[in-house]
């Protein structure tokens, strides 16, 4: 069983992973929830407005209490004012340990490694801290660089789900990555 610590504040070289607080608004939608082209794989569209942000900000905060709620704002060490993307876990099985996450990354941010770095963190916490058995992720087969964000951390390429998703693109096949405790602890 995992342990469920919920989500703590974790720290890379050049990144905190942080749980949002209400005043993430205005960055988060500046800097990628009101862009077409961050949500364009995604299940969710552009925020019309800042208090469409707020709104959704504010459903995230209270869930912070529950023990099995993971969302991180993503932001640079040096401002973390300024959230420039989010990794959680729309999915969650707790009998058989497994997690399934997604991220989004302002633009002005792409390959940079920043999600690489953000993704690496989070499944070391899975893995080491929350006791979990898999980690996985899924992308658009339209959306390869998400794959490669995925193949960077470690995680195998499993398949290909014909028609499984559905995002802004509309009916998606979508690749499944995913990586368990075994394969992880043997690498360390």
């Amino acid at each position: 069983m995992m342990k469920n610590s919920g989500t703590v504040r974790l720290e890379t070289e050049r990144l905190v992973l942080r749980p949002f607080a209400a005043e993430d608004a205005d960055a988060m939608y500046r800097n990628w929830a009101s862009d077409s082209q961050v949500t364009k794989f995604l299940f969710w569209e552009p925020h019309k407005d800042v208090d469409e942000t707020r709104g959704i900000l504010e459903g995230w905060i209270q869930s912070y209490g529950s023990g099995d709620f993971y969302n991180w704002a993503i932001a640079w060490k040096e401002d973390e004012s300024n959230v420039i993307g989010s990794l959680g876990v729309p999915q969650l099985n707790q009998k058989a340990g497994r997690v399934t996450v997604g991220y989004c990354l302002s633009r002005k941010w792409w390959r940079h490694g920043i999600m690489k770095e953000a993704f690496a963190e989070v499944i070391r916490f899975f893995f080491e801290e929350e006791g979990a058995n898999r980690v996985e992720a899924l992308h658009d087969t339209r959306n390869v660089n998400s794959g490669k964000v995925m193949a960077a951390c470690g995680l195998k390429k499993e398949g290909t789900l014909r028609q499984y998703g559905w995002n802004n693109q509309g009916i998606c096949d979508e690749c499944i990555y995913g990586m368990v405790a075994s394969d992880y602890f043997e690498g360390k």
